[in-house]
């Protein structure tokens, strides 16, 4: 991974781990990256969504997870939430300057706060979507994703399904869509803490 920056910008980068009987994860995250990176969580099509998050979200990312696939893909998609949340929360830092507000429609709607108040608003439902990949993932999985990063980032995030039967379309579309609106939320423009209140 490229860690290097603009000169006189702050490096905002953060490197997390999580250990348990069930998972081992490591993130090495940059906000102010070109979107580079490796990912292998075990399973293919996780690690494509969140290669879409890191190329439109402007995110160096290097991510590796292994966890009790043989039991099911919920642990390391839940831990890896988690995990990535946390070093989204450390690598903001005191989020001074920081824009704050991101909302984007791409085929997805979804709107994105830096408040320091987690909450996840999910409205993606697809039925009886059958696994995608090898090994199988599960496509609500992806929620159980979304709450952890939410959670542990303290983001308010907002990801809605206006249009789409295709699981494997819709779900790329919602980390495109997400990865867009952070890059957006995450972006310096003044030198100060954007809320009334001095902290967020």
């Amino acid at each position: 991974m490229n860690l290097g920056g603009d000169l006189g910008r702050a490096h905002r980068r953060a490197e997390k781990t999580r250990s348990t009987k069930e998972t081992q994860i490591v993130v090495c995250l940059e906000l102010d990256g070109e979107g580079a990176g490796t990912v292998d969580t075990g399973l293919p099509f996780f690690d494509h969504m969140l290669a879409q998050l890191a190329k439109h979200g402007g995110l160096n990312l290097d991510l590796t997870a292994r966890g009790d696939l043989e039991v099911d893909a919920h642990h390391s998609v839940e831990d890896t939430g988690i995990v990535l949340g946390e070093a989204l929360a450390e690598a903001l830092g005191s989020k001074t300057g920081v824009r704050r507000f991101a909302s984007i429609a791409l085929p997805l709607d979804d709107a994105l706060d830096l408040s320091g108040r987690a909450y996840l608003y999910y409205d993606v439902e697809l039925g009886g979507t059958a696994p995608l990949g090898t090994p199988p993932f599960e496509a609500q999985l992806a929620e159980e994703f979304w709450r952890a990063f939410a959670q542990s980032a303290g983001v308010t995030l907002h990801i809605e399904l206006r249009h789409g039967r295709n699981a494997h379309h819709v779900l790329e579309a919602s980390f495109k869509a997400v990865g867009r609106a952070l890059r957006d939320a995450v972006r310096i423009e003044g030198s100060a803490i954007p809320s009334t209140k001095g902290q967020l």
